[in-house]
């Protein structure tokens, strides 16, 4: 399905089409170099923390060199526009910024899919990775394609790679974050790191359960974890079971997790605004 999408800029009227391409991961290969940010809707017109979305996007290109301050009221005109042209039940929505024209706006979306029940239910297995990226407060284009190369190589059924440093600390997940549990505390890098939004609010929610602890967790720690799991603006939280085939705890979603699950789950209910 053709990836539909609105450009804004002062000078100019808005401009619609469609990309000749059926995801996110495609549309990277053709968009200029730049800065963007990704999420999702929620009964289709409603989102979370859009404006720390756009704070985010914000600080990355300021982080490139390239400052901007966004017409927040355009934008998110733009949006309600792009939403109804998509025609989506919910809709992945991607905004990026080009280095190459910063006073364009483009957005893009794609019909969300639901994430399987199973893996909420079952959990997944996920393996650990070499990589790393440059200005990792900065969410730039350029690694959808480094990234793409690492996930290539990942074993056969892994949901996601889990970046490691060289000191063999677990920082992120290629498109996600990461924590781990253990000894009744929470432990996810602070530093190296995207800061994710759903990251924030999980870390809100966590810190009235048990205590939470901004260090990565080390390779070496894995076999002593009794929960880990990972987050993103489009999946919430999901359960993981495995990393580089070792067990997480007895094998399944923990109680924690699912309770922080559940937690997200209700805050979003509660939180939701009109775009």
């Amino acid at each position: 399905m053709p990836i539909p999408y609105v450009t804004i800029n002062p000078s100019r009227p808005l401009n619609y089409g469609r990309y000749l391409v059926d995801s996110f991961q495609g549309l990277a290969m053709l968009e200029p170099e730049g800065v963007y940010t990704i999420t999702r809707t929620y009964y289709r017109n409603r989102c979370i923390r859009l404006d720390a979305h756009l704070d985010r996007l914000e600080e990355s290109s300021r982080l490139s060199g390239v400052p901007i301050a966004l017409d927040r009221a355009s934008l998110r005109s733009g949006l309600r526009q792009l939403l109804e042209y998509a025609g989506f039940p919910e809709t992945r929505f991607r905004i990026t910024i080009p280095f190459n024209d910063p006073s364009t706006v483009i957005l893009a979306g794609e019909l969300l899919a639901a994430m399987p029940e199973s893996l909420s239910q079952n959990g997944v297995p996920v393996a650990t990775c070499a990589g790393s990226r440059s200005l990792p407060r900065a969410k730039r284009n350029a690694w959808l394609h480094q990234r793409q190369k690492i996930r290539d190589s990942l074993p056969p059924g892994c949901y996601e790679g889990l970046i490691r440093n060289d000191e063999g600390q677990i920082l992120e997940g290629l498109s996600s974050n990461f924590y781990g549990i253990q000894a009744g505390r929470l432990l996810t890098a602070e530093d190296g790191i995207l800061h994710g939004i759903t990251r924030s609010i999980v870390l809100e929610l966590a810190a009235k359960e048990l205590p939470v602890d901004l260090h990565p967790v080390a390779t070496t720690m894995i076999p002593s974890l009794d929960e880990a799991f990972l987050t993103s603006s489009s999946r919430a939280v999901v359960p993981i079971v495995s990393i580089d085939e070792h067990p997480i705890g007895s094998g399944l979603p923990g109680s924690c997790t699912r309770k922080l699950a559940d937690g997200y789950r209700k805050w979003v209910e509660e939180n939701l605004e009109l775009i």
